[in-house]
């Protein structure tokens, strides 16, 4: 049998969110990894090892979208809490929010040149924001129920978007206009997104299906029914040769786009997955689910040339029946089995039994200004409160509040100062005051910490660059040496 070596492998797996994963994206350096979840928080992962998390609060109610921006200097995210934020990815934890919609929001994208955001709402609109302003500029309201995902096409002249009325639509953001419908679902359309090229789009269903249309020729030409529950969230490989899939029936499927079929099932989520996303490579792949697990997989199967992949599956497997080739189950080894054409394989995994990451909490402050909210209003906030804007809070609750996440932030450290309200009211003022101020200045002591150890990768990230062009110098002298030692050898010429 061929080496097992081009199959995905779980690289790795992060513990942080509380509740079921919703949403995912890579930041375009491919440094870092944003999630929503269930339980109201956004977290940023780094993904260089053992480095931290950072847990974002804000939002009131689940989060349904997360996207990076371009440049990866903004996350922007949606909730069901009506509102948009765009969150700075670091430890200060700034975010902007505006409402923007009068129901949930289900999804939120940037533009290719990021000056742009499209949200999906359960009001049935489509709606487009200038990011610089966080101004409305326009709505697209042909939906006729729910829409539940809308895509920028990657020169930002179109939109795609999906939703519980069975249709997929495109728009032209131009004349702002609908210039397309397909239909043919046998339940809703869950998501929506262009191929990296954007002459296609693909659409998948609560009715078990994935399709994709030729928006040249606005015709159907590749459909898949490869899961045997919904399919909630899908991801095009930056090469477009690849599609990765999430189910409610617990797997990823990887399709391969230019064969027509399936070529690997992924197990490892207990309970439906809801999110996928390639990272800007195409070398790493996230998944998250109903466990509240995140899984980090390495793609491996790109890294070989495509033809080569192919003969070595042709060598592994009985051509029929398809589409099944491969299943992988990460946590247990399987056999070797012939049954159905299939292969499961058991791929060399990653340690993911470790402890979990150090997650710190931001996006509260000891004291902050009210929430104001509004169709077009906005509110900066440094940390932005987790209160709901209804009014002033009493500072002991956010003395406990900031009590509790400096306990989080250094461990055990803060134990001792964890006080009820009724002792607090009983502490005489002065020594109120001074236990403010240790919980302030451990805050700010964090995140110098945090700042001291975003310089010093950026040090070594410097250091090693120096090192590799010394490495070149180095090579090219020896070179140069023994380029000279072989004239002298030849001697002088006559």
């Amino acid at each position: 049998m061929a080496s097992v070596m081009e199959d995905p492998t779980l690289h790795g797996h992060f513990k942080g969110h509380k509740d079921v994963v919703t949403s995912a994206d890579f930041s375009p350096n491919n440094k870092q990894l944003g999630t929503g979840s269930c339980d109201k928080t956004l977290m940023i992962w780094n993904l260089t090892p053992k480095a931290r998390g950072f847990r974002f609060v804000g939002h009131t109610d689940v989060i349904t979208g997360v996207n990076f921006s371009p440049s990866g200097s903004l996350v922007a995210s949606s909730s069901r809490d009506h509102t948009v934020r765009l969150w700075t990815p670091n430890i200060k934890g700034e975010s902007t929010v505006f409402k923007a919609h009068t129901a949930s929001v289900r999804s939120v994208h940037f533009s290719s040149d990021g000056q742009r955001l499209v949200t999906a709402s359960d009001d049935k609109s489509v709606k487009v924001w200038g990011v610089e302003r966080k101004k409305f500029l326009y709505s697209l309201n042909q939906h006729t129920n729910w829409v539940r995902c809308a895509r920028f096409s990657p020169d930002g002249r179109l939109v795609a978007s999906c939703g519980d009325d069975r249709t997929v639509r495109l728009w032209d953001t131009s004349a702002r206009q609908c210039i397309n419908i397909f239909t043919d679902y046998g339940g809703s359309a869950t998501f929506v997104d262009f191929n990296s090229s954007g002459t296609c789009i693909a659409s998948s269903g609560a009715d078990n299906t994935l399709k994709i249309w030729d928006i040249r020729t606005n015709k159907l030409f590749q459909h898949y029914r490869v899961h045997s529950a919904g399919v909630n969230s899908f991801s095009f490989h930056p090469s477009g040769n690849y599609l990765i899939s999430g189910s409610s029936d617990s797997t990823v499927k990887v399709l391969d786009l230019l064969e027509g079929r399936l070529i690997y099932t992924l197990h490892g989520h207990k309970g439906p997955v809801l999110a996928v996303a390639f990272s800007q490579e195409g070398d790493l792949f996230a998944s998250g689910g109903a466990d509240s697990q995140v899984l980090m997989w390495k793609t491996n199967f790109d890294s070989l040339k495509y033809r080569d992949l192919l003969s070595r599956h042709s060598k592994r497997v009985t051509p029929d029946p398809l589409p099944h080739l491969i299943d992988i189950y990460p946590r247990s080894p399987h056999q070797l089995s012939a049954q159905n054409g299939t292969i499961e394989v058991n791929p060399i995994v990653a340690d993911t039994q470790s402890g979990d990451r150090q997650v710190v909490e931001v996006g509260r402050v000891f004291f902050s200004k009210a929430d104001v909210r509004g169709h077009d209003s906005v509110t900066t906030s440094y940390r932005d409160q987790s209160s709901s804007g209804t009014g002033s809070v009493p500072p002991q609750t956010h003395m406990r509040h900031r009590e509790k996440e400096i306990e989080e932030k250094v461990g055990g450290f803060a134990c001792n100062m964890t006080t009820s309200l009724e002792e607090c009211c009983s502490l005489p003022s002065s020594l109120t005051r001074t236990l403010e101020n240790i919980v302030q200045q451990l805050d700010i002591l964090t995140q110098t910490v945090a700042v001291l150890e975003e310089r010093l990768t950026l040090t070594e990230n410097k250091l090693r660059t120096c090192l590799d062009n010394q490495a070149i110098f180095l090579q090219q002298a020896h070179q140069v040496d023994q380029s000279d030692e072989e004239r002298g050898a030849e001697g002088p010429s006559v």
